[in-house]
């Protein structure tokens, strides 16, 4: 069994994690593996850009309108020229990822406690 990295509560506290709605979703030509570039509303936080791996399971056109929850307060990073601005979360399954979301349409930008 593999052990787990332990957090505390104030580390776990410190991570904002919030619903968005996918409102535009590109093939990612630049990366360096197969992936998507994203737009995604979070509501009162604005629309925030992404890449993600996730080209296995899903289509562009299916990501559309989709809600899906992310990280959106780690720094900006530059990924093949896209500056990702959130992690968009999912479970990984070997080489292919299965987006989180909610199970009922909520308002963008809510926070997951």
């Amino acid at each position: 069994m593999k052990r787990l990295n332990i957090i505390s509560w104030d580390d776990f506290s410190k991570i904002e994690i919030r619903v968005g709605t996918i409102t535009e979703a590109k093939v990612f030509e630049k990366a360096n593996k197969p992936a998507y570039k994203l737009k995604i509303d979070f509501g009162d936080r604005g629309i925030k850009k992404s890449s993600a791996q996730i080209t296995k399971r899903y289509s562009v056109s299916e990501l559309v309108g989709k809600q899906i929850v992310a990280v959106v307060n780690f720094p900006p990073k530059q990924i093949a020229g896209l500056m990702s601005e959130c992690l968009v979360l999912g479970a990984v399954d070997s080489d292919s990822v299965v987006l989180l979301q909610p199970d009922k349409i909520v308002q963008n930008g809510l926070k997951i406690g």
